[in-house]
């Protein structure tokens, strides 16, 4: 009975055990167990993403190599980190992976010398020993072609045995020039402890949506890509899929959903620093923000017997972003190559603007207090200023007075913030303030856009009112419109009247704003002298804006003829586009031009130097927010009232019918 009794518990802890190891196996959690026992091997992947030109760390001004400073970020400070975390992990033979999500371009003027046959950003990347990166929306800030001109200046394809660069879902034409800079579909890479890792890269969809200048190259189904990636890197032994996306987080957990196979997403273009990673089933998502302000770490382990992949940062303590600030040196070697691309920017900076500055570093102007850019649904400091400086220097250069300037919240890439060191205090460099507003590049090939001078009507300026809104209802408040000269109020509920079903279309109501005037006066915008603009107004009114936006505006009539627009000259005349761009002394006036030269401008304080004034502390609202009753309501009121009164009116015919009827009783 003993006997019995013993072989009976063995038995039934036998079957419970091998019904847990059937569950394990069917979820995946177990391996064949021949691989069972093999010890973890362990790896670190670091990243960036978004790193916008910044060689050097900003706010600028504030930056003294060797002493406390507010300033975060620089190429010189990341080598030194890279290094130091390669160092340590050498001691056990841990490998180590430097990836980028790519919009290493765009942002600082240091992108400017992409249009002058130099390639700094990537060149300083090989020099780091990045392993493998992708395409972010602003690497097509100068088009295609000068993007393969960039690739080629850095050393491509030849790097590509240096730095892979994957972009899986980006198709250029066989015979352009970009279709021949070693872009690859996915890299696997073998590393010295034995483990495969495979990567492919994507751009996202909002990224391409934001992507200035991306034709002829077209680009995948990016769901599809990657479930034809994975597939691949499967069959080629990849131990670890990583996908490389520029697409934002939001995409990124929509692509974790979508395709399984991905252990982890390396992402960037929605600049948010995760200071934990996010987990959709069991792909990790991890993004650093932007402008190297940290050094994404994230120290892994994988288990070859149960194909598991763990975290190990909070094992040992490492947060999972390394802020690269004033407690991190600069690398020396990284320091001198910097110092090489500043000398060419600061030639070039000469040059474009006629001697007026002469290096990154020089003062433009001084503030009491920083101008916010936030928040971006209504008018902010920032944005006054911008629309501002646009309108009042275009009146200078024209020498006609302009009724409006139009900038989008996209083009304005931060809050302008003057030094706060003893030494910088108040002060804003050129540097600073360039790489808030220095984006695109003009018809002339020369960095910055132009500015453009417009006519349209009373009736078409309320139509790129309501485009605002709809827009930025549909696409994020990017794409909202900043204006200098004009006042409105809106109710952004009011934007759409309905989403089409299947096909997600919207169905505008053209009826968002609520209240639109015109500044008649001189000069800053004041809080008086304004006169209503209304529908149907033909007369015509003078614009400035900048050229791509111009370009983009009139598109929207293409779809919606109801919100179409006509650039005219100021008789009427429609007129193409590149006959508006504003010249002075022969070459075209760009936006960051009006803005630092608006700055420079600025009325002299006691010190003799200019100082913004302190209207732009906290301008009056141009643009504000009001709550309406929803437009779907007013036909269900319509509704109710017309069937109120049919019930009115028969219960009158009633009341009649049974008056006579008992008069004739009677």
């Amino acid at each position: 009975m003993l006997f019995t009794r013993v072989n009976k518990g063995l038995f039934d802890r036998a079957v419970a055990l091998l019904l847990i190891l059937a569950l394990l196996v069917g979820a995946g959690g177990i391996q064949p167990l021949s691989a069972a026992g093999s010890s973890d091997i362990n790896f670190t992947i670091l990243h960036t993403n978004d790193e916008h030109s910044a060689l050097l760390p900003s706010p600028l001004v504030d930056y003294l190599p060797g002493y406390e400073n507010p300033s975060l970020g620089g190429f010189a400070r990341l080598a030194h980190a890279v290094a130091g975390i390669r160092q340590e992990k050498a001691q056990t033979g841990e490998p180590v992976l430097l990836l980028s999500a790519g919009d290493y371009l765009g942002g600082s003027p240091y992108s400017w010398l992409a249009l002058h046959g130099s390639a700094p950003e990537l060149t300083l990347m090989l020099e780091l020993g990045y392993d493998v990166i992708t395409i972010g929306n602003h690497e097509y800030d100068y088009g295609p072609e000068v993007l393969a001109s960039y690739l080629q200046a850095a050393g491509y394809p030849g790097a590509a045995a240096r730095t892979a660069i994957v972009a899986s879902n980006t198709q250029p034409p066989a015979d352009h020039p970009l279709s021949q800079r070693g872009l690859q579909n996915t890299f696997v890479k073998k590393l010295n402890n034995g483990l495969t890792i495979g990567f492919f890269g994507l751009i996202g969809k909002r990224a391409l949506q934001d992507a200035s200048l991306t034709g002829p190259v077209v680009f995948s189904d990016q769901h599809e890509t990657a479930r034809e990636m994975v597939e691949q890197l499967q069959k080629a032994g990849a131990d670890v899929i990583v996908a490389i996306t520029h697409s934002g987080v939001a995409e990124d957990l929509e692509l974790a959903r979508a395709v399984p196979g991905i252990d982890i997403i390396v992402g960037g273009h929605c600049h948010t620093a995760l200071e934990q990673p996010v987990f959709e089933g069991n792909t990790i998502i991890v993004q650093t923000g932007d402008r190297l302000n940290y050094l994404g770490v994230l120290e892994l382990s994988y288990n070859p017997a149960s194909g598991r992949l763990s975290i190990r940062n909070e094992q040992y303590k490492r947060p999972y972003l390394l802020p690269l600030d004033h407690k991190v040196a600069s690398d020396p070697a990284m320091s001198e190559l910097v110092a090489g691309f500043t000398d060419e920017l600061n030639g070039l900076i000469q040059n474009l603007s006629g001697g007026r500055y002469s290096t990154i570093s020089d003062r433009v102007v001084y503030s009491d207090f920083s101008l916010s850019d936030r928040p971006t649904d209504v008018s902010n400091p920032f944005a006054s200023f911008v629309t501002d400086a646009m309108r009042l220097m275009a009146e200078d250069v024209t020498g006609e007075k302009v009724d409006f300037a139009i900038q989008a919240n996209g083009v304005i890439r931060g809050s302008l913030e003057p030094g706060v060191m003893a030494f910088s205090r108040g002060e804003i460099s050129f540097f600073d303030m360039v790489s808030l507003i220095g984006l695109g590049v003009g018809p002339d090939g020369e960095p910055g856009n132009a500015m453009v001078s417009i006519y349209f009507t009373g009736e078409e300026i309320r139509r790129i009112l309501e485009v605002s809104v709809l827009l930025s209802e549909i696409f994020g408040d990017s794409y909202f419109l900043q204006y200098s000269g004009l006042r409105m109020a809106y109710d952004r509920s009011r934007a759409i009247i309905m989403w089409v079903p299947v096909k997600k279309i919207p169905l505008p109501s053209t009826r968002a704003v609520i209240k639109a005037e015109r500044f008649t006066g001189d000069g800053i915008q004041s809080q008086e002298s304004y006169e209503p603009i209304l529908r149907g107004d033909e007369k015509l009114y003078h614009v400035v804006a900048d050229y791509y936006l111009a370009t983009f505006l009139p598109m929207v009539g293409e779809m919606l003829p109801s919100l179409g627009l006509v650039m005219k000259d100021k008789n009427g005349n429609p007129v193409e586009l590149d006959d508006r761009i504003i010249y002075r002394g022969g070459s075209e006036f760009k936006v960051w031009q009006a803005v630092t030269e608006y700055a420079s401008n600025q009325p002299k304080g006691p010190d003799g130097n200019p100082r913004i004034i302190a209207y732009y502390n906290s301008p009056p609202a141009r643009i504000t927010t009001v709550q309406t009753i929803p437009l779907l309501v007013w036909p269900l009121i319509l509704l109710a009232l017309i069937l109120a009164a049919v019930i009115f009116f028969v219960r009158r015919r009633r009341r009649r019918r049974r008056a006579l009827a008992f008069n004739r009783f009677k």
